[in-house]
C-alpha cells in the first residue's frame, strides 16, 4: 500500500509504531520496522543521550529498515539535555523523528540540515496547523480515544480527523483508537495516510514490558480506562487500577486546590515499576480505549501481517460491493 507517509518515511505499509515511555526500546522498533512499519525509539526513556545512542546502535543491529526517534519536549524545570538527545539522535544516522509536547519549533533547523523528517503529534486541528506553519514535515493527529495526553478539547476521530484533512496541506496519520484493518481503512477514508498506534503495539510478543501489562491491556474492555490530572489541565488516559482511583479520590476531594505534589505518588516515576516489573498498582500508566479491541498477544509480524490483509479485504471485497456498476 502506499500513502504519503509510506513515500515520505521510505517504509511498505502506512504503520506507525508511536514513542512509549519504557516501551519504545530498540527491541519493538526493530520488530516493527522488520515488520514494514516505522519503528519508534523513545528518548527519553533513555536516561542520557549517550544511553539514546546506544539504544539506537543496538536497534541499527536489529534492522536495516528505517526507525524514528521520539522526542518529547516537556513543561518541566529541570530539563532534558535536548541538544544531547538531538546530536545523538544525527549522528546515529536517524532520519525520521517524532516530536511531542511543547512546540519543536527551536529544534527544527537542525533536524532537517542533518536530513531529518519531522512528525509532530498534535491533538487539535489548531496544533496541527501550527506543526505546518513552523516547517513539521508531517502530523500525527491524535484523537480522544488515545492513551496518553489528548488535550483539553475532547474531540474524536471521527470527527477530528475529517477536520484535520479540510484544513492541512502536509500528510498526517490518525493516532487514538487504531488496532486492526478496519481501523486504517477508516483512517485512510477520514483523510489520513496512515496511522499511529501506541497500546496495540504494547500487547506483541516482542514488546519488551512485563507479561502482566500485555495480560491487563487484553483483559480490558473500552469502558476501563479514565481520565486523570484534568483539574490541572494536563490530562492523561490511563487504565484503571487502585492507584488511578486513589488519585481520582485526591482529585475529587481537593477540588481547586489540587496540586501536582498531591499526586506524585501516583504519576511520578512509576513506569519503571509498571512497565518492567509488572506491578500494576503503581500508579497511572497511558493506555488507550482501544484496548477493548485488542484480545491477544500476537508477533509484530503476526500483527501487521494480519493489518494489511484485513485492510486490502475491506476495500477489495467489502466496500466494493457497494459500489454501483
Amino acid at each position: 500500500m502506499k500513502t504519503k507517509i509510506t513515500e515520505m518515511f521510505g517504509i511498505r505499509h502506512p504503520i506507525i509504531q508511536g514513542g512509549m515511555h519504557y516501551v519504545g526500546f530498540a527491541e519493538l522498533a526493530a520488530a516493527v520496522s522488520n515488520a514494514g512499519g516505522l519503528g519508534i525509539i523513545t528518548g527519553l526513556t533513555q536516561r542520557t543521550p549517550a544511553a539514546l545512542a546506544n539504544e539506537i546502535r543496538r536497534c541499527r543491529e536489529m534492522t536495516d529498515k528505517p526507525f524514528g526517534v521520539n522526542l518529547t519536549f516537556l513543561p518541566v524545570i529541570a530539563q532534558p539535555d535536548y541538544p544531547g538527545y538531538i546530536r545523538a539522535t544525527i549522528e546515529g544516522g536517524v532520519r525520521i523523528v517524532e516530536t511531542a509536547g511543547n512546540n519543536p519549533q527551536k529544534w527544527l533547523p537542525a533536524l532537517h540540515e542533518a536530513g531529518i523528517k519531522v512528525i509532530h503529534k498534535c491533538t487539535s486541528v489548531r496544533h496541527s496547523l501550527k506543526a505546518q506553519s513552523i516547517g513539521c514535515d508531517a502530523v500525527s493527529v491524535d484523537g480522544f480515544e488515545c492513551g496518553g495526553h489528548p488535550g483539553e478539547d475532547d474531540v474524536p476521530n471521527f470527527i477530528l480527523l475529517p477536520r484535520a484533512a479540510e484544513e492541512l496541506k502536509i500528510p498526517f496519520v490518525a493516532s487514538g483508537g487504531m488496532a486492526d484493518g478496519r481501523s486504517l481503512v477508516a483512517a485512510l477514508s477520514l483523510g489520513a495516510d496512515g496511522m499511529n498506534m501506541g497500546t496495540r503495539f504494547i500487547a506483541t510478543k516482542e514488546a519488551p514490558v512485563h507479561e502482566n501489562v500485555k495480560q491487563a491491556i487484553v483483559a480490558a474492555s473500552e469502558l476501563d480506562t479514565r481520565l486523570v490530572m484534568r483539574p490541572l489541565r494536563n490530562t492523561e488516559r490511563v487504565l484503571k487500577n487502585h492507584a488511578v482511583e486513589r488519585l481520582l479520590q485526591k482529585e475529587r476531594s481537593l477540588g481547586a486546590n489540587l496540586k501536582f505534589e498531591h499526586i506524585l505518588e501516583e504519576v511520578a516515576g512509576v513506569y519503571p515499576r509498571i512497565m518492567l516489573e509488572g506491578a500494576m498498582d503503581a500508579g497511572a500508566w497511558s493506555c488507550g480505549m482501544v484496548a477493548g479491541l485488542i484480545h491477544d498477544i500476537p508477533t509484530v509480524q503476526e500483527l501487521i501481517d494480519r493489518i494489511m490483509d484485513e485492510a486490502d479485504r475491506i476495500i477489495r471485497q467489502r466496500l466494493a460491493r457497494f459500489v454501483a456498476d
